[in-house]
């Protein structure tokens, strides 16, 4: 009884934990990771849209779930096919981010979400964004391309996909663009399996079978079987959905394909995301008239899954991570291109295998760009430094690693050391006039990801000081005048 009680309390305390995230500053958060490390639930949601070279819509609000009451996400994963790659829009793309990519940091990052990752082959696109507080606990950030269009010369088809470590747990994404039309069920298992032979660069990095979970998704192109098309079509408007399921091309290829049977996908309880008339919610009315499809899909694999689940709110002692699907739909409302965008909203419940940050830094006393400033680091024992790493200060909202106002390099501005901690300094001449609300990060150039981050720290405007030090002077020459 004792047990049950003690699980008990730990999923309500874990309870507490999650639905606070989202506000709580970064030192408060990590405290309480480090208080309750035996159970931490990463809240996920995962896009997949074929954009038909399409630009952004002026809102997705509700695609991204930005007006839900419930906890905030920890973790957006937004997988793109079909973004504009004609010669001219690829060619600036290399250079800049591309459109897509800028819209979703101009949504997310004053939300406090960071592009973690992104990784582009042609019209495939894959973005990762996570919340300030989990940045000292995802490493190992790696991407990867493979191509798959005419024979694997041509990148209109394949997969992009980003894999890291989360709390010590390894995770992979796959966004992918499979071979179009009903007849060809085989060459998008062909072509599947060959995505999935793909090897990250660098030591030690498990294939993508070998991650704790590996999420599938993207434009896989699967059609309905058999049916014809006004069947098909009476079944949706009709919302019998279920009648369709058995001739998914997926769902009877994961029944005699040994590779996908450890794959899971929620219940299609939406219509088919598949082809659409651009701006309606009407079926293809062109003169090729197509036959609807669930082509968009999500799916997701955990490694060594138990055949027998345990119950619903119970976590076994083997386990160290599941995933629960919470919402898995289409968004009807975007009509840029003849596909549907579908989300699914999951929650990553798993046992944090780290608990402190490799570096943790602060600012010391008060900051202005009237003088030189000062920041103190500690770093683990076993954190392998470098003399490319570097500190960088951050605006709170910043988009990406390199949205830095300044930095200072760890090695060559230190002016102090001990077996504590060290001292570096940036120079006043760097530092915003303007002042305002700041990060301080650490970025490891071995591990090529940020490692700590400081909580939140103002700035001081310098016309501010000024206008106080001019009063200073007035109330002091009125005094002894």
């Amino acid at each position: 009884m004792k047990s049950d009680r003690k699980s008990l309390f730990r999923r309500s305390a874990c309870k507490e934990i999650r639905h606070s995230w989202g506000w709580l500053p970064v030192h408060v958060s990590v405290v309480a990771l480090v208080l309750f490390d035996f159970l931490f639930v990463c809240r996920l949601h995962l896009v997949t849209w074929n954009v038909g070279t399409a630009s952004p819509p002026p809102d997705v609000t509700s695609l991204l779930q930005l007006n839900s009451l419930g906890p905030t996400m920890d973790m957006y994963v937004i997988g793109l096919q079909e973004v504009n790659s004609r010669i001219t829009n690829f060619l600036s793309d290399l250079a800049f981010d591309d459109p897509w990519s800028i819209f979703f940091m101009t949504v997310l990052s004053p939300l406090g979400y960071i592009k973690l990752s992104s990784v582009r082959m042609q019209g495939l696109l894959l973005l990762i964004f996570v919340k300030h507080v989990h940045l000292p606990f995802i490493r190992d950030i790696h991407t990867h391309y493979i191509r798959t269009g005419l024979y694997g010369y041509w990148g209109n088809k394949g997969g992009v996909t980003a894999r890291m470590s989360l709390y010590g747990h390894t995770i992979c994404f796959m966004n992918c663009h499979l071979p179009a039309h009903m007849e060809n069920t085989e060459q998008r298992l062909d072509d599947f399996e060959k995505i999935l032979e793909m090897q990250f660069e660098g030591e030690n990095i498990p294939s993508t079978l070998d991650h704790d979970v590996l999420f599938w998704f993207g434009d896989l192109n699967f059609r309905i079987a058999d049916y014809g098309i006004h069947f098909v079509r009476e079944s949706i408007n009709n919302k019998r959905y279920n009648l369709l399921w058995e001739k998914d091309q997926l769902n009877m290829a994961k029944k005699k394909e040994a590779f996908l049977q450890e794959f899971i996908e929620g219940p299609l309880q939406f219509k088919p995301t598949y082809k659409f008339d651009l701006y309606s919610d009407v079926y293809d009315t062109s003169e090729k008239k197509r036959k609807p499809a669930w082509t968009d899909r999500i799916l997701w694999r955990v490694k060594n899954l138990c055949q027998h689940a345990p119950k619903e709110g119970e976590f076994s002692e083997e386990q160290t991570i599941s995933v629960t699907l919470n919402n898995y739909i289409s968004h009807m409302s975007y009509g840029i291109s003849d596909h549907k965008p579908v989300t699914g909203t999951f929650g990553l419940e798993l046992k944090p295998l780290l608990s402190d940050p490799l570096v943790t830094l602060n600012p010391e006393g008060e900051w202005s760009s009237e003088h030189d400033v000062l920041i103190s680091y500690s770093a683990v024992p076993e954190f392998p430094s470098s003399a490319w790493d570097w500190i960088g200060l951050f605006k709170v909202a910043f988009r990406h690693v390199n949205d830095y106002v300044t930095y200072a390099w760890v090695e060559d501005d230190e002016i102090s050391s001990n077996k504590d901690s060290k001292q570096v300094y940036m120079s006043a001449a760097e530092i915003p006039d303007m002042g305002g609300e700041f990060f301080l990060c650490y970025y490891s150039n071995n591990l090529q990801s940020i490692v700590g981050i400081s909580e939140p720290f103002q700035v001081m405007y310098l016309e501010a000081l000024i206008n106080v030090d001019v009063i200073f002077i007035s109330f002091t020459f009125i005094y002894f005048e």
